[in-house]
């Protein structure tokens, strides 16, 4: 019953009574209660059944507005970590960056398009495109331009990666990315880990483009390559920009001082204009001053 209790004070059957009706409606709904009050000049007891059946109906029509509102209120709130406001369309602030969105396609260490992406863009914080937008004028006087694999990456896609290293018999695309791992330490060395910063929105994966040559800069190294051979001090000290030729891979392969030099090139521009590295993986920058380091982001890769 919507009603915690309809009060009749004075409604008698007797010609020209004035009762007293007051309705208390609406905290049976968790809403505030709504106090009716009226007085009627009524002739029968059938004329105050009459207006107390119009009071009431006006009643229920007042909670039903205040419901509807208070529904509408409540669908219109947005969770944090579905909050799009603070993001931007990469392309829409730095419109000379190539797109070639990895986890779109299949070639990705997984072999299928990863779940969240939705459409072939990247996504990333205002903070961080701004930011992003100096390193391309940076670069762009080197004679490069800037080439995005990934940026903003939802939960759902890192699930998916998690999914897909618990599932140790899937090795579709080992000889491309990890040839020298067994896929069973990826989770103990990282590789694969259930939360990632690039779900912050303001870390994202990259390379350079030559635009002499129209090509991919050759860096020594594939995107997502799992091993040693991706870490920024591979052969070579990324603090002081030297070349040592010192390898660290389980199979003897190496860089040349060229290889390095360019990945030097990518790294010192992203750090010039506010972003950190990452010791693993020498296209993976994360901004400095992130604004939501605590907060992962669930909402799918597409257009905003």
């Amino acid at each position: 019953m919507i009603y915690d209790n309809i009060r009749r004070y004075k409604c008698e059957m007797t010609q020209h009574c004035h009762p007293f009706i007051m309705l208390r409606v609406g905290s049976k709904l968790g809403l505030p209660s709504v106090l009716f009050f009226q007085t009627f000049h009524i002739t029968s007891n059938k004329d105050c059944m009459k207006k107390i059946q119009l009071w009431m109906t006006a009643a229920i029509l007042t909670i039903c507005g205040i419901t509807m509102v208070s529904c509408a209120h409540k669908s219109t709130e947005v969770r944090p970590e579905e909050d799009t406001s603070q993001f931007v369309n990469i392309t829409d602030v730095v419109p000379d960056v190539i797109l070639e969105i990895r986890y779109f396609g299949t070639y990705n260490f997984v072999g299928t398009r990863i779940d969240g992406y939705e459409e072939p863009t990247a996504l990333l914080t205002k903070q961080a495109a701004d930011s992003l937008k100096a390193v391309s004028e940076d670069v762009k006087a080197q004679g490069y331009r800037l080439k995005i694999y990934d940026a903003y990456r939802p939960q759902k896609g890192v699930d998916h990666f998690v999914r897909w290293a618990e599932n140790i018999t899937d090795t579709l695309m080992k000889s491309y990315f990890y040839p020298d791992l067994d896929k069973s330490v990826l989770f103990p060395q990282e590789y694969i880990c259930l939360k990632s910063g690039h779900t912050r929105g303001s870390t994202l994966d990259l390379t350079l483009f030559d635009m002499t040559t129209e090509k991919e800069v050759d860096m020594g190294g594939t995107f997502d390559w799992f091993g040693p051979e991706s870490h920024p001090d591979f052969c070579g000290n990324p603090e002081t920009g030297e070349y040592t030729g010192n390898s660290k891979s389980p199979a003897g392969r190496s860089i040349t001082e060229q290889q390095f030099q360019n990945r030097m090139i990518l790294r010192q521009a992203m750090l010039r204009h506010g972003f950190k590295p990452f010791d693993t993986e020498w296209w993976h920058f994360t901004l400095k001053d992130e604004p939501y380091p605590d907060t992962y982001f669930t909402f799918p890769v597409k257009r905003l």
